[in-house]
């Protein structure tokens, strides 16, 4: 946790810096501790425990800026620290667009505590973490003769964050987290290892799901089991919530400060016009309580509020820093999403199958990638036929292809399945008239 002698020293810290050069400084200073305990086959595989501190300070000289990190937060090694640094940065390129948020723009405080720390973080024991990915291994291990490899994992993780800048920011943050994890290889036909797994994780110890992890990785590779292609078209195309964030993550990238900035986005010039169907709406909800990713201030100290991205497919916001806000010469939004939601429909991914003719079923991705300029993308999936809204066969080695603005305005239908333990509460996803290649 931070202590006030932290608050004190970091407070020095950006003092000593503006004493000795500076005309602005950002300090910031984090500590945590992570704990991991890997299983495989029953054995312990690896055990990795890991607490640490470190100081990062940002020095804004001459018109130059310069980021600098440490672990060693002795006063007297960090005089020296300081000032070689600020020396250092005087021999960067100069660069202008480099300042402090306005002020007007922090997060002022009084808001209530998000509650994203369990409290009881300390006080469960390492024999605990260890049983609990012993049984996900155990709920594998010995039932089912194709099981070729099993390995599971506990682990939690909690940080502190506390940060002040020289014109007038100050800020705490605290999270926790926690996981558990089941993966499984199995003897396919012929030379075939299908793999799956599955995992939970919760902000508080008392929420995570503590069994039935392994049994569902077990079933899931069991469904994969006489995987094959099937022939190339256009078919209704249904992604479920454990994938259905990787083919928003283009859309997000492409409305980035960085990818407008540098003219590398498929969505440059689009503010206020129609680029998605209507049934994408997406919001960032910052202040959601006991929900990951939630915050009242961006990785600047600027203030979060809620805000609509996406608006029945209208773009409507960019996320654009101080520092790309300067050097395109715009108004500053906010650094990056917090929470991202989807208007959602009343269907879980079986209520979405359930009313396709022809279609598959996404269930996995396996490599591809997105053209962040074009949006034109091609990637490996894997996942199951559908056939008069029922799954029929496990396919694989078939490629979905297209271009992200198409995907997104062919997109009909949004569940309402979520995986409520992401920052990106992404369900499942029906689109229409997708190309896949196979056959």
């Amino acid at each position: 946790m931070i202590t006030n002698d932290n608050k004190n020293l970091v407070q020095w810290a950006m003092d000593y810096a503006l004493k000795n050069g500076c005309q602005a400084s950002k300090v910031s200073l984090y500590n945590g501790s992570t704990t991991s305990f890997e299983i495989r086959d029953r054995k312990i595989d690896r055990l990795h425990q890991a607490s640490e501190n470190s100081l990062v300070v940002q020095l804004y000289v001459d018109g130059r800026f310069g980021s600098f990190s440490t672990n060693r937060l002795d006063k007297s090694e960090l005089e020296k620290f300081i000032r070689d640094n600020i020396d250092a940065t005087r021999y960067l390129a100069e660069d202008k667009a480099r300042t402090l948020p306005d002020t007007s723009r922090y997060y002022q405080g009084g808001l209530p505590d998000l509650q994203l720390i369990d409290p009881d973080f300390d006080s469960i024991q390492p024999d605990v973490k260890k049983d609990l990915a012993l049984q996900a291994c155990e709920e594998i291990m010995g039932k089912d003769d194709r099981i070729i490899s099993v390995s599971t994992a506990y682990g939690d993780e909690k940080d502190f964050k506390y940060m002040v800048t020289s014109n007038g920011f100050e800020g705490e943050t605290s999270a926790s987290s926690f996981s558990l994890a089941a993966s499984v290889s199995i003897k396919g036909e012929g030379e075939a290892r299908p793999e799956s797994y599955w995992y939970d994780s919760s902000l508080y110890f008392s929420d995570l799901q503590k069994t039935g992890i392994g049994t569902k990785a077990l079933e899931r590779v069991l469904r994969k089991l006489g995987q094959k292609k099937i022939q190339s078209g256009r078919y209704e195309m249904v992604v479920d919530n454990m994938n259905a964030a990787r083919l928003l993550s283009p859309m997000m990238d492409a409305i980035d400060g960085a990818s407008i900035q540098q003219k590398s986005s498929f969505l440059i010039d689009k503010l206020g016009q129609q680029v998605a169907g209507k049934k994408f709406t997406l919001r960032d909800e910052p202040h959601l309580r006991k929900t990951a990713g939630a915050r009242y201030f961006d990785n600047e100290g600027v203030a979060t509020s809620p805000l609509t991205i996406f608006n029945a497919g209208v773009l409507e916001t960019y996320f654009i820093d101080t520092y790309r806000a300067n050097k395109m010469n715009v108004a500053p939004t906010i650094s990056s999403p917090s929470v991202l939601t989807m208007e959602m429909g009343d269907k879980n991914v079986d209520g979405l199958i359930a009313d396709i003719a022809r279609g598959i079923l996404v269930t996995g991705f396996n490599g591809g990638n997105s053209n962040s300029t074009s949006g034109d993308f091609s990637y490996g999936i894997e996942g199951f036929l559908i056939e008069n809204g029922q799954l029929t066969r496990p396919i694989s080695e078939m490629n979905v292809t297209g271009n992200m603005l198409q995907l997104w305005n062919q997109l009909v239908e949004v569940g309402n399945d979520p995986r409520l333990t992401s920052s990106w509460r992404i369900p499942s996803l029906r689109f229409e008239g997708i190309d896949f290649s196979g056959l």
